[in-house]
């Protein structure tokens, strides 16, 4: 009842503007980046997290809209990430067992009876929470720190020391000149296009309670919208066919995503586009894939060639990371490795450009935080030995900066290929790169 006498979160309007974005990258006319927290958490909320996220993100959209020319658009995983999906109810620890972590909204991550008790009080912090990630990114992106003429501004401390750096470097040069030759030639670059930036929210509609709560009918439309979030995704535990999950999203208005493995049948797909997304409108439904490399290779296409026989306007993006969880040589700690993730990627792409599809997106678990909680990368070079320095993550591991923008890096250099495009003029960007399907890291043609 308090919830829903509390104000939206985010708003109709803005939301309208985020579909019809999806749309036009639907029809392959532009990329959907997703990235945030794995869940958010109540201790570990301040500015800079906030800013340092969306710092990351800026960096990550304008590498991949310069590399590929295609519009970019930045979704958080933030502002709503408080709920959990658990493989069971029940976690056991040196013979005590307690109510798994469900994520903040729902109880505590200590492992004590008092703080895995539920408490439905939790939801009402997680607003208030939500309400502040809100205002700051606001700030952020319509106050002046999304200026693009800020570009060096945004340089995080690796950039200063590694390839990765250097091309940062090189790309924010180039960058520079074009925003001087539009001035010589009587270009207004101090308008909001250069100035400001749109950024949306996103997060998994999981604690349904929490969700019905905030969602209203917009009074210029008469539809509902659940305004706890721009967009609201279910996932891969939640979406089968009899669920309360889907009954609830395919009444809203939000944009929606679905998560699918390689458990998802080709005919379930079609039925559930049919029961979310009934007068087929792009944008409505992302189709967030997390398989595996492998996985996903064998079962990927067979999702899409049905998709496109049934007529379905969807977008695809990928979600490498969920797929790739393994736990580390304590035999204790989860972690990801960059290696497969980075593997995951390519498959995603080589699936698309083989069946002349467009790949849409890319869906991370990621932080502007310096933390060591995936393993690999040729920046971080984190190993097993290094998690335990800066491991942060209450519930899964997360991509760092550097790792983040390394991804971002790949995605650009392969979206040139896949498009037809010239290599850029970077000395490194032009090398053959690992999401080439052509070439592996020492150019090496691969079997």
């Amino acid at each position: 009842r308090e919830l829903t006498r509390c104000a939206p979160l985010v708003f109709a309007g803005e939301v309208r503007e985020l579909h019809d974005h999806l749309s036009k990258a639907c029809m392959g006319q532009g990329f959907l980046l997703m990235g945030g927290d794995c869940a958010e958490s109540f201790d570990d909320f301040n500015v800079d997290r906030v800013r340092d996220s969306f710092r990351i993100i800026l960096q990550m959209a304008l590498t991949m809209t310069y590399g590929s020319g295609k519009p970019i658009i930045k979704v958080g995983r933030m502002a709503g990430q408080f709920a959990k999906p658990r493989s069971s109810g029940i976690e056991t620890i040196d013979g005590v067992s307690l109510p798994s972590y469900r994520g903040d909204n729902v109880n505590g991550a200590a492992f004590t009876e008092e703080a895995r008790t539920p408490d439905p009080n939790r939801m009402m912090r997680a607003y208030h929470q939500c309400a502040q990630t809100l205002n700051i990114l606001r700030a952020f992106a319509v106050g002046g720190y999304a200026d693009i003429s800020r570009l060096h501004a945004w340089n995080l401390d690796f950039v200063e020391q590694t390839k990765q750096g250097s091309n940062y470097r090189a790309f924010s040069t180039k960058v520079d000149e074009s925003l001087r030759f539009m001035k010589a030639i009587g270009v207004d670059t101090s308008g909001p296009k250069f100035r400001t930036t749109e950024f949306y929210t996103a997060h998994e509609c999981l604690l349904l309670p929490y969700e019905q709560a905030l969602t209203r009918q917009d009074s210029t439309t008469g539809r509902w919208y659940d305004c706890s979030a721009h967009m609201l995704w279910v996932g891969e535990r939640t979406r089968q066919l009899d669920n309360a999950h889907l009954e609830f999203v395919r009444g809203i208005g939000n944009p929606l995503g679905v998560k699918v493995s390689d458990k998802c049948a080709p005919e379930d797909l079609i039925t559930m586009l049919d029961l979310l997304n009934p007068s087929n409108a792009p944008g409505r439904v992302t189709i967030i894939v997390r398989m595996g490399a492998e996985k996903l290779r064998a079962h990927l296409p067979s999702l899409i060639t049905e998709v496109q026989r049934a007529g379905r306007n969807v977008l695809w993006i990928s979600d490498p990371v969920h797929g790739n969880t393994r736990t580390a040589a304590d035999g204790i700690t989860k972690t990801r490795d960059f290696g497969k993730i980075r593997e995951e990627l390519r498959a995603f792409f080589d699936v698309h450009d083989a069946l002349g599809t467009h790949a849409g997106g890319v869906h991370l678990e990621m932080t502007g935080d310096d933390v060591t909680e995936c393993v690999g990368g040729e920046v971080s070079g984190i190993t097993d030995d290094d998690l335990s320095k800066n491991y942060k993550s209450h519930c899964d591991p997360r991509l760092n900066g550097q790792q983040a923008l390394e991804i971002a890096f790949l995605i650009a250099a392969r979206m040139r290929r896949s498009e037809g495009l010239p290599p850029l003029d970077f000395d490194d960007w032009a090398e053959c790169d690992p999401l080439d399907s052509q070439c592996t890291p020492n150019n090496m043609p691969l079997p």
